[in-house]
């Protein structure tokens, strides 16, 4: 059973995310065999002081 979990600084829309889920469950059933009834996929949203990248928070820039 896949389970994706994707981490993203911000925020996605509804549609972003179904549009997202649906290309992974498709590439993992085309690729992996995996039937799409099997794929969990989550998101998680953090807002930009939550992540950082060369040391520095995503908010600062």
């Amino acid at each position: 059973m896949p389970y994706v979990n994707i981490r993203i600084a911000g925020t996605l829309s509804r549609e972003q995310k179904a549009r997202i889920a649906a290309e992974i469950t498709d590439t993992l059933e085309r690729i992996a065999h995996k039937p799409a009834s099997y794929t969990y996929i989550a998101f998680d949203e953090l807002q930009d002081e939550n992540w950082a990248i060369a040391g520095k928070l995503l908010d600062e820039e």
